[in-house]
């Protein structure tokens, strides 16, 4: 099925000098954008965007179950993350810790919630960090343009479930 997508159009903020708030509306209902975030073999689909190749998902998708994503970015650059599920609402709202795996001593936690109005999903994603510095460099590390496409590429995963 066609559909129209919202290309580039997550906005980002920063609420505080730890926190991370993030928030993109798609043109697909809530329960297909939920499963394309939660199911690891559709998250390998969108998780990289146009930056890369996801070569691993895992996900023990329950509270105090462990997640780990990894992607290759370029010829020797590759990138991974993991973290806990706190929190699970199903269709509502993911709590989990994030640790970027180049710097194992930080982490934040993210808090992401779906929401639903005319068959189009508001995801909103706030990310706190336990330090400025933390924070600051999430930001400076490019995540806005990677982010931009992996949130596009999930919209079309996710209209593509229709």
């Amino acid at each position: 099925m066609t559909s129209s997508t919202s290309t580039g159009t997550a906005v980002v903020t920063l609420p505080s000098d730890t926190t991370i708030l993030i928030t993109r509306e798609f043109n697909a209902p809530k329960s297909l954008v939920w499963r394309a975030y939660t199911e690891p073999e559709l998250i390998k689909r969108w998780w990289a965007g146009e930056k890369g190749e996801v070569t691993l998902v895992e996900s023990d998708f329950r509270v105090g179950g462990r997640w780990r994503q990894v992607m290759v970015a370029g010829p020797g650059f590759e990138v991974g993350f993991n973290g806990e599920f706190r929190e699970i609402v199903d269709l509502e709202k993911i709590v989990c810790t994030e640790t970027f795996e180049g710097m194992p001593d930080a982490y934040s936690v993210n808090t992401i919630t779906f929401a639903e109005s005319g068959g189009r999903t508001t995801l909103t994603m706030l990310i706190e960090h336990t330090e400025a510095a933390h924070r600051d460099a999430h930001i400076d590390s490019g995540m806005e343009e990677g982010m931009q496409g992996s949130m596009d590429a999930l919209e079309r995963v996710a209209a593509g479930l229709r």
